[in-house]
């Protein structure tokens, strides 16, 4: 499984052959002006919630690669409307797909598309896949719900949005890498904004001095697991 860091919340995965990108929100984040949304492959496209800054380039990726949207019912019902292939999901709910079982689980945040309209409960990812599991907890607070995580599954890796004002913080982050049961993170959701700036080196240390693992990748470098 390889893992490609596209800024903001967005991710590109590859997995049984197959390309799986998440919260496509790329080409207006300055920090990503390197990355050519045309190149980006795609058979899937999975989202979190229905914000802006998750689902801004669904609709011409998707347009360019035919790729399934998955979502909860309100954002995959809301693609599908727009001619756009979907597969409709919620909170407890799994799937096999061809690359992977995907179930569809709680997030605290909250969720409406740009224009105000309602875009269902917001959610997170346990994608089981290659004998490597991840979870994609979307945007979300820090939740006793992320202990329900490692009943079911084994962890390979935890995705956590790291940048305070609108999710968890650090400190949260690594309790929920806790409770997941997870000690290998990847970070995301910082340094877009003004809200969201971290201080790099002191994120790192505090996860270090708690025996943990946290990933920050420069926008476009990858991961393998």
């Amino acid at each position: 499984m390889k893992i490609t860091f596209y800024g903001h919340a967005s991710l590109g995965i590859e997995v049984g052959g197959k390309h799986i990108l998440v919260d496509p929100y790329i080409s207006a984040n300055p920090n990503a002006s390197h990355i050519n949304i045309n190149e980006l492959k795609a058979d899937y496209i999975l989202l979190t919630h229905a914000h802006s800054d998750h689902i801004l380039d669904v609709e011409y990726i998707a347009g360019k690669t035919n790729a399934v949207v998955v979502s909860n019912y309100e954002v995959a019902s809301h693609f599908g409307e727009k001619g756009f292939k979907y597969h409709p999901m919620n909170h407890g709910g799994s799937w096999k797909f061809d690359f992977g079982k995907v179930k569809y689980v709680n997030a605290v945040h909250s969720s409406s598309f740009p224009d105000g309209s309602y875009g269902g409960n917001p959610g997170g990812f346990v994608i089981e896949s290659e004998h490597k599991n991840i979870y994609i907890t979307g945007d979300t607070a820090l939740t006793m719900d992320m202990k329900l995580i490692p009943m079911r599954t084994k962890l390979d890796l935890a995705i956590l949005p790291i940048g305070n004002n609108f999710t968890m913080d650090i400190d949260d982050a690594i309790i929920a890498s806790d409770f997941v049961e997870c000690d290998k993170i990847l970070g995301v959701h910082y340094d877009t904004f003004g809200y969201i700036k971290i201080n790099h080196e002191e994120s790192i240390r505090k996860f270090f001095d708690k025996g943990k693992d946290l990933m920050l990748l420069e926008i476009g470098e990858s991961i393998e697991l």
